[in-house]
């Protein structure tokens, strides 16, 4: 249910000062004149949440998460040790923002690398790996936090920017199991939050070429950034007719996707990537959110040097 079911010349029609409620935001008419020819306007003079019931929230969608998508891409550099280059270019069907009905094609770079204790990777960025102890990695690294642009989200609601973060990470690999940890805060613009990301996938050989590997994962996000990517403030309600909402902290999501690489000889590889993601928690009950589910996929192919 939108926000204000009473037509523009209603609202219009209130006199000036007088409190109006509808769904949980309370606004008074204010008078203002425009630079345009002496035209008069009116703008909610206050806007505050006053409640908000679950009959009025849209249902919510799911994405899989490009971390995830990334982990499994290059997934011929993934089983290698040492130092390694693995250059290659992927293409994906994704959704427009975590959230989105509508979908659109996005080609991504592959890039693997590692020299030494330094590395490049599209799941935790340009980085150093701090500790290696057995199966044990753990490291930091500068990495890409991710947004939604302003025409890919409905009128009235701001964008917010891709940015780059710090990130922290660990992973442990036990024969074909992996399981990773990590933590990304965004250090400039963006929404300045913190997202925790958990995954375990297990490699599964079926030939000489083929490997599938099943993965899972999930994450979880601080009130930073859920409010800034999920919430919608009292502007932004007004401008879109969205209900104001406010997201707080939780876990946001849960992820599951399946890859199968195929290696063509000692360089070359294929990969194709399928899941589907469902967003949770306050993530899951944003008015910005279209559907409950929502798959997507990837193909790519890669160069090992």
């Amino acid at each position: 249910m939108a926000l204000f079911e009473l037509s523009a010349g209603e609202r219009r029609a209130a006199p000036a000062g007088q409190e109006i409620r509808e769904h949980g935001l309370a606004w008074r008419h204010d008078v203002r004149p425009t630079p345009f020819k002496g035209e008069a306007r009116h703008f909610p003079k206050r806007c505050e949440y006053l409640y908000m019931t679950s009959s009025s929230r849209i249902g919510r969608l799911a994405w899989p998460t490009l971390l995830l998508a990334a982990l499994a891409l290059p997934a011929a550099a993934s089983a290698q040790s040492g130092d390694h280059v693995t250059l290659g270019a992927s293409a994906g069907v994704v959704p427009d923002y975590q959230g989105s009905d509508d979908y659109r094609f996005l080609p991504i770079p592959v890039i693997d690398a590692q020299f030494g204790q330094f590395f490049v990777s599209l799941r935790n960025g340009i980085g150093v790996n701090v500790i290696e102890i057995g199966p044990l990695t753990a490291g930091a690294s500068v990495a890409l936090v991710g947004g939604y642009r302003r025409r890919d989200v409905p009128d009235g609601i701001r964008r917010v920017s891709t940015t780059a973060g710090g990130r922290l990470f660990a992973n442990l690999k036990l024969d074909n199991l992996s399981f990773t940890v990590g933590a990304t805060k965004a250090v400039e613009g963006g929404t300045r939050g913190v997202v925790a990301d958990a995954s375990l996938s297990y490699a599964l050989p079926v030939s000489d070429r083929m490997t599938v590997i099943p993965t899972i994962g999930t994450s979880w996000a601080n009130g930073k950034h859920m409010n800034r990517y999920f919430g919608i403030d009292a502007s932004e309600a007004i401008a879109s007719g969205l209900p104001f909402y406010r997201a707080e902290s939780g876990f946001k999501d849960v992820s599951g996707l399946i890859t199968a690489s195929y290696r063509l000889d000692s360089h070359w590889s294929l990969g194709t990537t399928g899941g589907v993601t469902r967003l949770l928690g306050d993530a899951a009950d944003s008015p910005l959110n279209e559907r409950r589910w929502q798959p997507s996929g990837f193909m790519s192919v890669a160069y090992t040097f």
